[in-house]
């Protein structure tokens, strides 16, 4: 019987992690250990936007450093040459059609992505695709790209959705007290998820504290390829409640073996 992979959502925070011994990076080692590995991997990170939607083709995706000066060299150093999938890609490309999906070579595996990877399959052998956020679109049909993907997880493959629920970097910078609505949206997102109301995830920008705790789009939007993935039925699982100024770097997941 094919296996049925998990949709998974984390927060990534500072590339840091893919190189330090922090919370998060220990999760994400311990997470992949709860499900068998899968066949294959589809990445969406919050650091690959695009106008429209973009599917990496390339069969050996190169390794971006897509981060400013002030990060020590062995950060730059790292290389996560994991392959690519370029029969899936153009497997999510058809399943992306009425979205204009297209594949696309330029892009690599950026430090959403390969943060994350490196300490959940460190030997970089399982073949990953990204795909890309369409700034173009809004909420609902992000949503309805996850939906599209979400018959993927049934050949086993896992859908990875890399961002973070509150994601303000100036209150980071500002402030080394933890503010209240950081905790307060986070567990309102968590809490839609775990009662499977996606409409109200849908709705966040309406709540007071959007502002403060989701203003950078492309760190939220990766949250509805978790909830977009899920299959009937599924149950929320919510893990590593890690709180900063600012930032949390809560996971859930759909689909994880009991």
């Amino acid at each position: 019987m094919t296996l049925r992979a998990p949709a998974l959502f984390v927060g990534h925070g500072s590339p840091m992690n893919a190189i330090e011994d922090t919370p998060s990076a220990r999760f994400w080692t311990e997470i992949a250990r709860r499900f068998p590995k899968p066949a294959a991997i589809v990445v969406i990170s919050a650091h690959w936007v695009t106008d429209g939607v973009k599917v990496l083709g390339s069969a050996h995706p190169k390794t971006i450093h897509d981060f400013g000066r002030g990060f020590p060299q062995a950060l730059f150093d790292v290389q996560y040459p994991a392959p690519g999938a370029p029969e899936l890609a153009k497997r999510i490309a058809t399943l992306l059609t009425d979205f204009g999906a297209a594949l696309d070579d330029s892009w690599g595996f950026d430090h959403g992505a390969w943060s994350v990877l490196r300490r959940m399959y460190p030997d970089a052998d399982v073949p990953i695709v990204q795909v890309s956020l369409d700034a173009r679109r809004g909420p609902q049909e992000h949503h309805a790209i996850a939906q599209a993907l979400a018959p993927l997880r049934d050949d086993n493959v896992l859908i990875l959705a890399a961002g973070n629920i509150v994601h303000n970097l100036p209150a980071f910078f500002r402030t080394k007290q933890l503010e209240p609505w950081v905790e307060a949206f986070d567990r309102f997102v968590t809490d839609a998820a775990e009662r499977g109301d996606d409409a109200a995830v849908l709705s966040y920008a309406a709540r007071p504290d959007a502002r403060d705790a989701a203003p950078d789009w492309e760190h939220f939007f990766p949250v509805f390829y978790a909830l977009g993935a899920r299959h009937e039925g599924e149950q929320a699982a919510v893990y590593n409640r890690e709180y900063e100024p600012g930032i949390s770097m809560t996971a859930f997941a759909y689909g994880m073996p009991q």
